[in-house]
């Protein structure tokens, strides 16, 4: 059975930088992708980047680029996103995603059948 796991959410101060870490398990996939998106309430669950299994290749929503950097270490099968510069309009619930078919740049929520439980990231002075 496919599980996502996230941590590394919490409480942080504007300008503040936190870690996100997703640990992909029960699968067994050559090609593949994992997302990290979020949902503030009251507001749509959106992308907010990508990461390749294969080539590295990676994809971030324009408000996070410079930001954010996502990476990935495939010998733990774990994704991170790194968020630094922290502002309150990034304060929402973080999800981590896979796609076990396709390796590639995928920002469409419809592209994951699979998903973490989410963790609070929480931005406030």
């Amino acid at each position: 059975q496919v599980q996502l796991v996230e941590s590394g959410g919490g409480l942080v101060q504007p300008g503040g930088s936190l870690r996100l870490s997703c640990v992909a398990s029960g699968f067994t996939s050559e090609y593949y992708t994992i997302a990290w998106f979020r949902q503030a309430p009251g507001k749509e669950r959106e992308g907010v980047s990508c990461i390749s299994n294969t080539d590295g290749s990676t994809y971030y929503e324009s408000s996070v680029k410079g930001r954010f950097t996502i990476s990935r270490d495939n010998a733990k099968n774990t994704v991170y996103l790194q968020m630094n510069s922290l502002k309150p309009e990034d304060t929402a619930v973080y999800y981590c995603a896979l796609n076990r078919f396709y390796a590639g740049i995928i920002f469409s929520k419809a592209m994951y059948d699979n998903w973490g439980q989410g963790i609070q990231v929480t931005v406030s002075s």
